[in-house]
């Protein structure tokens, strides 16, 4: 029997960024029955609330980060997201509390020490397209636009905003493949990656149009000055200057697609709501039975004890 498009298609959610929109946006008065902060729980189960009955979604993976410090990448680079300072640690609670919400919700839950929530996202995506699924990346964050290949979506579920290949290319200016190197020439200040000076996006866009990648552009560095670009020659200087650099970022702004993300089913099929676990969560948040009901009522398959 055919399957339904819903069936075939997998959620792979970027959790943090639901989260701490949450933290900084909902007042820190909203309280749990014992006095902790909520703020982030309740707008992060109001986000999952939406979701759900939006999509009624068959198959879905929520990625958390699971620390900022011990990425592979900070061992290339020790100067990674070092502009961030620590979560709280009543922020810490909440962002486990998020994961148990997750859990109880019988959704597939990941994360891993060296690998962060988008190269958990990236690697699910390789065997979900293997297995026939259409997978959808929910962010808004813009790196995780380089996962997008034929068939998949780039949903900025905040803004409604919906982008396949084509889309990508339209609001960034280059293609999802391409989103690699042109972070590494502009340079990503949110996770501390420094880019080219007098490189930004319209420049960075340029060289990607002409040169396709970065390995491209240094073998054809010469020809830099050539292209018109306002300052080129000093740009082709710039460049040269900072090859090593660049080549580093991009190791840092390309994520991987080889983290071990366990046995799980490749479609990452919804399991089921544990109702017991989901009633202590709601009791202690003190709110929100009501959108635990939405969920429950929108999820595709049958809760349990």
């Amino acid at each position: 029997m055919a399957r339904s498009n819903e069936e075939r298609t997998i959620y792979l959610i970027d959790a943090s960024i639901y989260i701490f929109r949450s933290w900084f946006s909902l007042p820190d008065t909203l309280v749990s029955s014992d006095g902790s902060p909520v703020n982030a729980v309740y707008g992060f189960l109001r986000f999952l609330t939406g979701f759900f009955e939006a999509t009624r979604p068959a198959n879905m993976m929520v990625a958390f980060d699971q620390s900022s410090t011990t990425s592979f990448r900070n061992e290339l680079y020790p100067e990674y997201k070092a502009n961030r300072e620590p979560a709280p640690p009543e922020l810490k609670l909440q962002l486990e509390v998020c994961e148990r919400l997750v859990e109880a919700l019988g959704v597939s839950c990941l994360k891993h020490p060296r690998f962060e929530a988008d190269d958990i996202i990236a690697s699910v995506a390789v065997p979900a397209r293997d297995n026939g699924y259409n997978v959808v990346v929910v962010s808004g964050d813009k790196d995780l636009s380089q996962v997008v290949q034929e068939g998949d979506l780039w949903w900025d579920y905040a803004r409604d905003r919906k982008l396949d290949v084509q889309g990508v290319y339209d609001l960034f200016g280059v293609w999802p493949n391409q989103i690699t190197d042109f972070l590494a020439l502009v340079g990503d200040t949110v996770d501390n990656v420094p880019g080219v000076p007098g490189i930004g996006p319209k420049t960075a866009s340029r060289l990607l149009h002409v040169f396709k990648d970065v390995e491209q552009l240094y073998e054809r560095l010469e020809e830099v000055p050539r292209l018109g670009v306002r300052g080129s020659a000093k740009l082709a200087h710039e460049l040269g200057e900072r090859r090593e650099f660049v080549m580093l970022a991009r190791q840092l702004t390309a994520l991987a697609r080889h983290a071990p993300v366990g046995d799980q089913s490749p479609h990452h099929r919804i399991a089921g709501a544990k109702i017991r676990a989901l009633d202590e969560l709601i009791g202690w948040l003190a709110r929100g039975e009501g959108y635990v009901d939405r969920i429950r009522s929108a999820c595709t398959v049958n809760s349990t004890r």
